[in-house]
């Protein structure tokens, strides 16, 4: 359990009892300290798995952790409280839902969420244009972070005010939905601990050692329950880094790992700062910008590796030549041997940088893939199957049920819906019922009670269907008794749909051995508790882009940071502001040792973004680190952009004949790849069929019927560079 580990990681991995921090900088090694440490508790202290539980942040993390122990540990690992925050404390309340007060719930994902909010909004008559959905969700979301219940809430401002009127509301239609969101998983927790001291105790009895991954990222909530269920044994064990501190945002507090030393002030504090992923050289970089942060402990980061090639800076004239040097600056390493598309990544502040990225890419042929765009889970017709699935398990859904009363269409219109509401709220009833006593409202038409007695039938016998088969039985079943299907396939882009559908069985079989009481509802949670990188693959061939928020724990051979810009990175919004200039700091850090080899930075002269022309500064960021760290051909800023404490450099302008990189020659195509009638896949238009192809000067020319809007357009493409591929 030691082979391969320093002495810092070993001490972490063989400490005894109490309080610990293990400040673990980037790339060093802190999920092999996590993993060694709990596969030690268990093999060599002895201590029963059950009695250990261990949180981090994202699914992914958590699987990752699980294989490890249980290649470390062996099968007792099994009984290890693994998990992400949100999973164990849904864990909670299942088993404690008669205390907790909503047996059966459903968990409302951001957009359901934003119905609801909505719907708030429209009953506690707040028109205020401001408080849109999504800002009062935020700011709501905020309160529930704090741990602050909504009769204990002190507006403090005219929007607080208005938050204050809100929140009830919100939070009734929750109950009333028998519904948690995200946020609420936390704080109800620590509210059961709270009202029901005897579940606590049972709960810190239980977990002689807690561990924590990515300590810098909790939030007061996260805080509270971990010393909560720390607070009998006082085994706390948290690793991180408030060098990569980056959540602020949405309620992390880096004053949890600040002061862990006044919190326990027996804690033994163990320094990780041997780093096994980045060259020297973007460590050096990475510690030139955070180290003009003041609420950090000092630390530099090293390596036993070589200095490694040396960083690029590259001035383009605008966002369009900015992207147009990634694009082929991945392309000439790719066809050269040194990088494959999968090992690249482009890092940006904001998504709507990605615009000009993915045209570019597009244009030159690179394949890529966007990590924070449409989610698997958030298409149309997913949501609606799984919606179909969550009412099956919650018939008080009544945002689930609305979103499928008339899907395939019912003839339920929207008038008929809104009547069924009003009178559910009138009489204190929820959305199904109202649907089963359609007869008595008197404002439903007699076309639209006829539709609404048929839709109630057929949802009860889908519901009898649903408790005594399981999750993928039950998905095949409402899907041919609904006629979804065939529905969706007369749709736009119908073909793609259903297959999006079809990939949801494929999720549903991995339930198909739980009883049927547990089955579909372990699916539900499954899909719930997904998040966005949680759904990255980084065994495709394609180039990734992604903010640098999401890129948090990711790892590739080549990275490019662009819009290093003052106003862009750091954000216009951080600039006047010292802690959230620091966080922007902590993010380009982040973004910096992403990289394990080579390293761009990239600025515009002008850049057009969300409808603005702007002429910025280099980014302070940038001028940080010293001129060495650069190849000799790259564009810097001119003196004087040091804006806090950087060396100021020379002006090195590029001649426009710079702006294609010299690479190796293009691979030649001499036989044809693909035949007439052959089905064949693009990124852009989707699924087609080739209805001629020729070969031409080293490339294949391939034409393609597509399906666009009910009628079929014919695109001629290059086999090379356009990305096609069969079905």
């Amino acid at each position: 359990m030691l082979d391969g580990l320093n002495p810092p990681q070993q001490e972490a991995v063989v400490h005894g009892d109490g309080p610990v921090l293990v400040v673990a900088g980037a790339g060093s090694g802190k999920t092999r300290v996590l993993t060694r440490r709990i596969a030690y508790l268990i093999n060599v202290l002895h201590r029963p798995a059950w009695t250990i539980l261990a949180v981090t942040f994202t699914n992914k993390a958590a699987g990752e952790m699980r294989e490890r122990v249980l290649s470390l540990a062996g099968e007792d690992a099994k009984e290890v409280a693994l998990g992400t925050f949100h999973s164990v404390c849904l864990r909670i309340l299942r088993r404690e839902r008669s205390r907790a007060g909503r047996p059966n719930f459903t968990i409302y994902d951001p957009s359901d969420q934003q119905n609801v909010m909505k719907q708030a909004l429209l009953t506690a008559q707040i028109r205020d244009p401001r408080m849109t959905p999504g800002v009062t969700l935020s700011l709501v979301s905020k309160l529930k972070n704090e741990l602050i219940r909504p009769q204990a809430y002190v507006p403090a401002s005219y929007t607080d005010e208005l938050v204050g009127k809100v929140y009830p509301v919100y939070q009734e239609l929750l109950r009333k939905n028998n519904a948690y969101d995200f946020d609420d998983l936390l704080s109800e927790t620590v509210e059961l601990f709270k009202a029901e001291p005897e579940v606590l105790e049972r709960y810190a009895d239980r977990y002689s050692h807690v561990l924590v991954d990515e300590y810098q990222d909790t939030n007061h909530a996260q805080y509270v329950l971990v010393t909560m269920l720390a607070s009998k044994h006082r085994n706390l064990f948290v690793v991180g880094d408030a060098d990569q501190a980056i959540y602020g945002w949405r309620g992390a507090d880096i004053r949890n790992i600040l002061d862990f030393e006044r919190q326990f002030p027996d804690a033994r504090i163990i320094t990780l700062d041997q780093n096994y992923r980045s060259t020297q050289n973007i460590l050096d970089a990475a510690h030139a910008v955070i180290s003009v942060n003041t609420k950090r402990p000092e630390k530099k980061l090293w390596t036993d590796k070589d200095a490694g090639p040396l960083i690029r800076a590259f001035e383009a004239r605008n966002e369009q030549e900015e992207a147009q040097f990634v694009a082929r600056e991945i392309r000439r390493l790719v066809h050269r041997g040194t990088a494959e598309p999968r090992s690249c990544a482009v890092m940006y502040r904001t998504n709507a940088q990605s615009r000009s990225i993915e045209d570019a890419f597009i244009h030159e042929g690179v394949p890529y893939r966007i990590v924070g765009s449409t989610r698997f889970y958030e298409r149309r017709e997913v949501k609606d199957v799984l919606s179909y699935l969550r009412w099956l398990a919650n018939p008080e859904d009544g945002v689930s049920l609305t979103r499928i009363i008339n899907v395939p269409p019912r003839k339920i219109g929207d008038t008929s819906q809104k009547a069924l509401n009003d009178w559910a709220d009138i009489n204190g009833i929820g959305l199904w019922e109202s649907v089963q006593r359609a007869s008595e409202v008197e404002s439903v038409g007699p076309a639209a009670r006829k539709a609404l007695a048929g839709a109630a039938e057929l949802f009860h016998e889908l519901r009898s269907y649903a408790t005594s088969h399981t999750a993928p039985e039950t998905l095949e079943y409402v899907l041919g008794r609904t006629g979804y299907l065939k529905w969706l396939e007369t749709e736009d882009d119908g073909r793609t749909r259903v297959e999006n559908v079809e990939e949801l069985m494929t999720v549903a079989q991995d339930f198909q051995d739980l009883p049927p009481e547990e089955s579909l509802r372990s699916m539900l949670e499954r899909v719930a508790l997904v998040a966005d990188a949680d759904q990255i693959d980084e065994s495709g061939g394609a180039a990734t882009l992604m903010t640098m928020h999401l890129a948090k724990g990711l790892e590739f051979d080549v990275v490019f940071l662009v819009g290093m810009e003052d106003n862009v990175f750091p954000h216009s919004r951080s600039i006047q502001d010292p802690d959230q200039l620091e966080e922007e700091r902590r993010l380009c850090y982040v973004g910096i040792t992403r990289s394990k080899r080579v390293l761009y930075l990239t600025y515009a002269m002008s850049r057009r973004l969300m409808g603005r022309t702007e002429r910025n500064a280099p980014s302070r960021f940038l001028v940080n680190i010293p001129e060495e760290l650069f190849t000799p051909d790259s564009n810097k800023p001119r003196q004087g952009s040091n804006l806090d404490g950087g060396t100021g450099w020379g002006w090195n302008r590029w001649s426009s004949d710079e702006i294609e990189p010299a690479r190796a020659p293009v691979p030649r195509i001499t036989e044809s790849t693909f035949a007439t009638g052959d089905k064949v896949y693009h990124k852009i238009f989707g699924v087609g069929t080739v209805v001629a192809t020729e070969l031409s000067g080293g490339d294949e020319e391939v034409s393609v019927a597509f399906a666009a809007k009910g009628q079929m357009v014919t695109k001629r493409l290059s086999v090379l560079y356009s990305g096609l591929e069969h079905a």
